[in-house]
């Protein structure tokens, strides 16, 4: 830690040192006060709209940037003067907001570094490039692409030298893994878009249009936000979903996601059959090994059952070595060849568990009731699975392995 709070230090001694050393800001002190405070404002409001990172024990942050442009335009000792009223404005508003991290105002001197040297290299590759190109078609443009792509490929390297300082980064190769992904192509073609925009204007002393265009990058930026964390809101209510209504053991729906199921389908009025299905002596098998090839024989028989069903049909594992399956779009000639050929599949079938360190072969089998109805006012879904799970009764009754089927449809 003590290393990296070195390093830390090292880049921020080096951008004051570059800053002392330019010794002058490149314009009139009244325009610089104006872009100031216009760049201070807006790069303050816009803060709130950053993305925050996890990289083992340490936090980084992106944010929409314009340094590049006003250290362009300012040179090495504005821009450095630019980067402290704004960095220490995040640390104290993170502050008063008690958001900040434990070692937040030491991070703030990495950032007035890293952003200070990376741009000011900018402003000098500006200087030496800009006349050379000036007389080409779009030269303006290339010019920044370049300096945009070379000042963001080093203020990554910075964050990247930082982490394999402070191991959260374990090898060169990783840090390098890291710099190559953080920025995007499309990253690179909005900063220099935006950036290059607003040095025109800034060259041009063009105050209105700046501003609007600040104004509208960060309407734009507010609207991507909302949408990006609905985006991410949605995906996480669908993972929470999916979370509670998935059994962990099998991988499928368990049986609150059959209880919804029942009541969406009570309002279909087609025609179904409801299989309830379980492992024939089952705790003799958890007795006789263990549980975990308890577990597995759980698993082989969803597995099992699973790859009979068609999109149409619905698996559950209802209980404990208790499983229900919805089979719809069928007669119940064709329901019940389909739960026949379960039966004999399983019958026929074994899994390998592994007991002692040893792998044996087990076999079992499995009891199943099968009920057959058109859902309405007088058969509900719940009714259904009821009058399953007595024939899964009375196939157990009748010795187990075996198949008890009713269609309620001949019913009087």
């Amino acid at each position: 830690m003590k290393k990296a709070r070195l390093y830390d230090f090292s880049l921020f001694l080096a951008a004051l040192a570059l800053a002392i050393h330019t010794a002058r800001i490149t314009v009139n002190y009244d325009i610089y006060l104006k872009a100031l405070l216009v760049y201070w404002l807006f790069s303050s409001l816009y803060y709130h709209l950053r993305i925050v990172n996890k990289r083992g024990n340490t936090s980084f942050e992106y944010v929409i940037s314009y340094s590049i442009s006003i250290g362009i335009f300012t040179g090495p000792l504005g821009l450095f003067i630019f980067e402290v009223f704004y960095r220490f404005t995040v640390y104290f508003t993170k502050k008063w907001t008690k958001t900040a991290d434990p070692n937040e105002f030491l991070d703030t001197f990495y950032n007035i570094g890293s952003h200070v040297l990376g741009n000011s290299i900018a402003f000098y590759l500006f200087t030496y490039f800009y006349s050379r190109f000036h007389g080409y078609p779009f030269g303006f443009w290339i010019v920044m692409l370049f300096l945009v792509a070379i000042s963001s490929l080093l203020t990554t390297s910075f964050l990247g030298m930082s982490f394999l300082i402070s191991g959260d980064l374990k090898n060169l190769r990783e840090a390098i893994k890291f710099i190559s992904k953080t920025r995007s192509p499309i990253d690179i073609a909005t900063l220099t878009l935006t950036n290059g925009l607003l040095l025109l204007f800034l060259l041009e002393e063009k105050w209105e249009p700046l501003i609007c265009l600040f104004i509208l990058n960060y309407l734009v930026s507010v609207s991507l936000v909302s949408k990006a964390q609905n985006i991410q809101n949605k995906l996480e209510r669908d993972q929470f979903e999916q979370m509670a209504y998935t059994d962990f053991l099998t991988g499928l729906s368990n049986r609150a996601y059959m209880d919804k199921k029942i009541v969406e389908l009570n309002q279909s009025g087609e025609c179904i059959a409801i299989v309830v299905a379980d492992i024939d002596k089952f705790k003799r098998i958890n007795d006789n090994y263990n549980h975990a090839v308890g577990d597995r024989v759980i698993q082989h028989f969803a597995e099992t059952l699973k790859s009979y069903l068609d999109e149409e049909d619905f698996l559950f594992r209802s209980g404990g070595e208790e499983f229900t399956i919805f089979l719809r779009k069928r007669n119940y000639e064709q329901s019940l060849a389909f739960v026949e050929g379960i039966h004999r599949g399983i019958e026929n079938t074994s899994v390998n568990v592994e007991f002692h360190s040893k792998i044996i072969n087990l076999s079992y089998t499995a009891s199943y009731g099968l009920y057959y109805f058109k859902i309405n006012d007088h058969v509900s879904m719940e009714k259904g699975y009821v009058f399953a799970d007595h024939l899964l009764l009375q196939s157990k009754n009748l010795g187990r392995n075996r198949l008890s089927v009713k269609n309620g449809q001949l019913q009087t």
